[in-house]
């Protein structure tokens, strides 16, 4: 390990582990910002990668917090706003981002750490939109934009000790602006949620298991190999209806209803006709004519379809 901040990638197959080392204080700055949106653009487009799994390279810790000197630098370099001059930056730097302005363009601009903060939030929701699955191997403590980074994938396991996940924010004068505040607030609770992020006292991993805030707690040397197992079970799903599950979720399940249901049907028709949808209800009409019983009300072929992925070919009668 060296102080260089860094990805490293364990190719696995269809799952990749990825060590992430924000140096000597395992923080999250801009290096590991630009790595991490590199990564998911990259194993998006690779049908060969269903999973990645993200643990830290340092012990106790996954990702300690956000390099605060960049938070505050890119802070100074703007000029105080209202509430009103903020949404306005923010809007302007989402254009931007759109834009795709040179980094060597928007480096000479007071705009440059919002482009920054907005480019970190679309890498998390192509995460979120993504038909890869994505867990946190949460292998010691986070806080900030640490826990934040957990929050964004699908699923989180979190070593069991003395460790702690959460959003001490508001203890340096400021506010979650990685997602904390929405992120957190969908997996435990408006309520719970608000208590937390306003006091800025984090989670112990038994807490988290118990609000919700993580799936699973288990041994420390246990963390990455139960992580690399969930991944490698949940993605032998296809990644078309993954995309669409996670996209009508994480989506559709914050708008209005009516609004959610559009979305869902939208994606629904896109892995309907899709070639992977239509091969597996072909297959599953054709061992119900086989078997004389339908598929998924077979015990056997219903647990064959979980660990699989998919429902499978049953080629014996069993009328």
């Amino acid at each position: 390990m060296t102080d260089e901040p860094t990805l490293t990638v364990e190719d696995r197959g269809a799952v990749q582990v990825v060590r992430v080392d924000g140096g000597r204080h395992s923080l999250f700055g801009v290096q590991i910002a630009d790595q991490l949106d590199e990564l998911v653009t990259r194993v998006d487009c690779d049908a060969g990668v269903h999973a990645v799994v993200f643990t830290g390279s340092r012990p106790g810790r996954f990702v300690s917090h956000a390099d605060v000197r960049w938070l505050q630098e890119e802070g100074a370099a703007v000029p105080e706003l209202g509430r009103r001059g903020a949404s306005a930056v923010a809007r302007l730097a989402r254009g931007v981002g759109r834009a795709h302005v040179p980094e060597s363009v928007l480096r000479r601009t007071p705009l440059r750490g919002a482009a920054q903060l907005d480019r970190l939030h679309d890498t998390f929701l192509r995460m979120n939109a993504s038909g890869v699955i994505f867990v946190a191997a949460l292998n010691g403590s986070a806080l900030g934009l640490g826990a934040e980074f957990a929050w964004a994938c699908d699923l989180r396991v979190m070593a069991d000790g003395d460790f702690f996940i959460g959003q001490p924010e508001v203890l340096l004068g400021i506010n979650p602006g990685g997602g904390g505040t929405q992120r957190l607030t969908r997996l435990v609770g408006t309520h719970r949620s608000l208590v937390a992020i306003l006091e800025g006292k984090p989670f112990t991993p038994a807490q988290a298991l118990a609000y919700g805030a993580v799936d699973e707690v288990v041994a420390t040397d246990e963390v990455v190999d139960r992580a690399v197992e969930l991944a490698g079970h949940f993605g032998r799903r296809t990644k078309g209806a993954i995309q669409a599950i996670k996209r009508s979720v994480y989506f559709g399940g914050s708008m209005s209803l009516a609004e959610g249901l559009h979305v869902e049907r939208t994606e629904f028709l896109g892995t309907d006709q899709s070639k992977e949808g239509q091969e597996l209800m072909l297959r599953y009409l054709a061992t119900t004519d086989a078997t004389g019983e339908l598929p998924l009300y077979d015990r056997d072929t219903y647990a064959q379809a979980l660990e699989l992925g998919q429902v499978p070919a049953v080629a014996a009668a069993k009328r």
